[in-house]
Protein backbone atom coordinates (compact mmCIF):
# COMPACT_ATOMS: atom_id res chain seq x y z
CA UNK A 1 0.00 0.00 0.00
CA UNK A 2 1.43 3.41 -0.70
CA UNK A 3 0.95 6.17 0.46
CA UNK A 4 0.49 9.59 -1.38
CA UNK A 5 1.77 12.75 0.17
CA UNK A 6 1.42 16.26 -1.10
CA UNK A 7 2.57 19.54 0.20
CA UNK A 8 2.05 22.54 -0.86
CA UNK A 9 3.68 25.77 0.31
CA UNK A 10 1.28 29.19 0.59
CA UNK A 11 3.28 32.29 0.39
CA UNK A 12 1.05 35.38 1.65
CA UNK A 13 2.01 38.45 2.14
CA UNK A 14 1.62 38.77 5.97
CA UNK A 15 3.81 41.34 7.80
CA UNK A 16 6.20 39.24 10.53
CA UNK A 17 5.27 39.24 13.70
CA UNK A 18 6.21 42.08 15.68
CA UNK A 19 9.42 41.53 18.22
CA UNK A 20 8.64 42.16 21.53
CA UNK A 21 10.02 45.12 23.59
CA UNK A 22 12.76 44.21 26.40
CA UNK A 23 11.66 43.73 29.72
CA UNK A 24 13.27 47.01 30.27
CA UNK A 25 11.49 48.98 27.46
CA UNK A 26 7.78 47.11 28.56
CA UNK A 27 9.03 48.27 32.38
CA UNK A 28 9.07 52.55 31.23
CA UNK A 29 5.92 51.96 28.98
CA UNK A 30 4.18 50.58 31.78
CA UNK A 31 5.29 53.18 33.93
CA UNK A 32 4.42 55.85 31.29
CA UNK A 33 0.68 55.01 31.12
CA UNK A 34 0.64 54.16 35.12
CA UNK A 35 2.11 57.46 36.76
CA UNK A 36 0.23 60.44 34.71
CA UNK A 37 -2.71 58.00 35.19
CA UNK A 38 -2.92 57.70 38.75
CA UNK A 39 -1.42 61.61 39.16
CA UNK A 40 -4.69 62.26 37.41
CA UNK A 41 -6.79 60.09 38.78
CA UNK A 42 -5.53 61.34 42.72
CA UNK A 43 -5.98 65.40 41.58
CA UNK A 44 -9.84 64.61 40.56
CA UNK A 45 -11.23 61.83 42.91
CA UNK A 46 -8.56 62.61 46.02
CA UNK A 47 -10.74 65.58 47.19
CA UNK A 48 -13.89 63.63 46.71
CA UNK A 49 -12.17 60.53 49.01
CA UNK A 50 -10.84 62.50 51.99
CA UNK A 51 -13.12 61.25 54.78
CA UNK A 52 -12.75 57.54 53.06
CA UNK A 53 -10.39 55.01 54.73
CA UNK A 54 -7.08 54.23 53.04
CA UNK A 55 -8.19 50.87 51.85
CA UNK A 56 -11.33 51.82 50.34
CA UNK A 57 -9.58 55.05 48.47
CA UNK A 58 -6.76 52.52 47.36
CA UNK A 59 -9.82 50.28 46.08
CA UNK A 60 -11.18 52.90 44.43
CA UNK A 61 -8.45 54.02 42.74
CA UNK A 62 -7.22 50.91 41.42
CA UNK A 63 -10.51 50.44 40.07
CA UNK A 64 -10.26 53.62 37.78
CA UNK A 65 -6.35 53.45 37.20
CA UNK A 66 -5.96 49.26 36.28
CA UNK A 67 -8.13 49.06 33.45
CA UNK A 68 -7.68 52.21 31.96
CA UNK A 69 -3.95 51.48 32.19
CA UNK A 70 -3.99 47.70 31.10
CA UNK A 71 -7.26 48.16 28.44
CA UNK A 72 -6.47 51.37 26.76
CA UNK A 73 -2.89 53.39 27.91
CA UNK A 74 -0.54 50.32 27.42
CA UNK A 75 -1.87 48.74 24.60
CA UNK A 76 -1.76 52.30 22.89
CA UNK A 77 1.80 52.62 24.41
CA UNK A 78 2.61 49.83 22.91
CA UNK A 79 1.75 50.06 19.50
CA UNK A 80 3.07 53.46 19.13
CA UNK A 81 6.44 51.90 20.16
CA UNK A 82 6.18 49.06 18.24
CA UNK A 83 5.48 51.88 14.81
CA UNK A 84 8.62 54.28 16.13
CA UNK A 85 10.58 50.80 16.34
CA UNK A 86 9.86 50.38 12.52
CA UNK A 87 10.32 53.88 11.73
CA UNK A 88 13.99 54.13 13.60
CA UNK A 89 15.52 50.56 11.96
CA UNK A 90 14.48 51.56 8.42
Amino acid sequence: MTTLTTTATVTANVAAPAAVPSVHRRAVITWLAVYPTITLALALLGPLMTDLPLMVRTLALTAVVVPATAYVLIPMLMKANHHLTLRLHR
